[in-house]
């Protein structure tokens, strides 16, 4: 047997199923985490499934902290949940400990790994579609935000430090640019301005933070439509999954990391910048759909700021593709030359429409103001 098969069925032997296991194979799109699906045969009914994952030790160094975050926060929102008369079982994931009561299992190889029941009857789309599905994600995106308004973001760990800290992103910016050690900066010079231009957005967020004019809570910081789970009947957002990146945070860095995703039209290494731009009537859709989600749980301010969250995001996730750019394409993978000098102009590009568009942006938001 295989050293891959002979962990696989270690780690198996180490949850109690509930029922035989006949069955563990691949599963999903991710590209961090090694996700496998399991199946058991209970006696007398049908098959259930289980999601087993192996969490990625170059991505997550603190392992017990990040379970300590996913326990902390599912625990709390199974308890909403239920306290709505809604489905602890289909709306909040679920975290099954390990035969060791331990918050995951630590196999012989030192991989860590932690299960999930699978939750039956919903899918996970990798694209917005439709405006209709743009903006279930939305609404389910803003109902994460409003159960968990009163969980204490300051007892959560940072599992990524400074992940959506803007100002850290544009010092590593900086850096990148001044060793530019393998000589890329002169090729690029369009875009290293496009950020100096923008300095002092990046501090935008941060400033009102310090100032106490935004809170902090808890956030996602992962807001693509694939970490939903839409039932499949009715294509309503039910379940908010990837937990990894949940950290404290600002509100408008999950809504603005939603519009950056869903709100154009173009992939995200577009060569042709004319088919890159904001689309306002998303933006709208979206806009309206997280607020019915959020309720009454944010401030004016918080809503007044969430164009900037749009901006924000989207400049941040640039820098980040340009740094890369510039250091090596060490962090995010490519699979030609350039692309993630591309993935960058098609953010700077999306910024530059936010831009252009920032009245109308600003007044949709403020007919939601109280």
């Amino acid at each position: 047997m295989a050293q891959a098969e002979q962990t696989l069925q270690e780690v198996l032997e180490a949850f109690d199923f509930g029922a035989p296991v006949v069955g563990a194979i691949r599963y999903g799109c991710g590209h961090i985490n090694d996700t496998f699906v399991v199946h058991t045969q209970p006696e007398n009914t049908c098959c259930r499934r289980f999601i087993l994952q192996r969490m990625s030790a170059a991505a997550f160094k603190h392992p017990d902290q990040l379970m300590e975050n996913i326990i902390g926060v599912t625990e709390y929102l199974g308890r909403e949940v239920k306290s709505h008369g809604g489905d602890r079982s289909r709306e909040a994931m679920e975290v099954i400990r390990p035969k060791n009561g331990a918050t995951y299992y630590t196999d012989s190889q030192g991989g860590a790994w932690r299960l999930y029941p699978f939750v039956e009857g919903t899918v996970c789309r990798q694209t917005a579609d439709t405006p209709e599905l743009f903006a279930a994600s939305g609404r389910a995106f803003g109902r994460f935000q409003r159960l968990l308004k009163d969980y204490p973001a300051d007892t959560l760990y940072e599992t990524i430090p400074h992940f959506h800290d803007t100002e850290d992103r544009l010092a590593k910016f900086k850096a990148a640019v001044q060793a530019d050690k393998l000589g890329r900066a002169g090729d690029c010079r369009t875009e290293i301005d496009f950020v100096l231009a923008r300095e002092k957005d990046c501090s935008v967020a941060l400033d009102a933070l310090r100032a106490g004019r935004l809170p902090l809570r808890v956030t996602h910081n992962d807001t693509k439509l694939n970490n939903v789970l839409m039932d499949a009947e009715t294509g309503e957002g039910i379940c908010i999954i990837d937990l990894d990146t949940v950290m404290p945070g600002l509100v408008l860095y999950d809504f603005g990391d939603s519009i950056r995703f869903g709100a154009n039209h173009c992939a995200e290494d577009e060569t042709d910048l004319s088919k890159v731009n904001l689309d306002v009537n998303l933006f709208a859709a979206y806009t309206a759909a997280f607020l019915e989600g959020t309720g009454d749980s944010l401030s004016n301010e918080e809503i007044e700021y969430l164009p900037w969250g749009a901006k924000l995001m989207t400049l941040e996730c640039g820098m980040r593709f340009l740094t890369d750019h510039l250091e090596g394409d060490s962090y995010f993978h490519i699979s030609r030359e350039g692309q993630n000098l591309d993935r960058c102009r098609t953010q700077f590009k999306l910024v530059a429409d936010m831009e252009e568009h920032w009245g109308e942006l600003e007044a949709i938001v403020r007919k939601y103001l109280k």
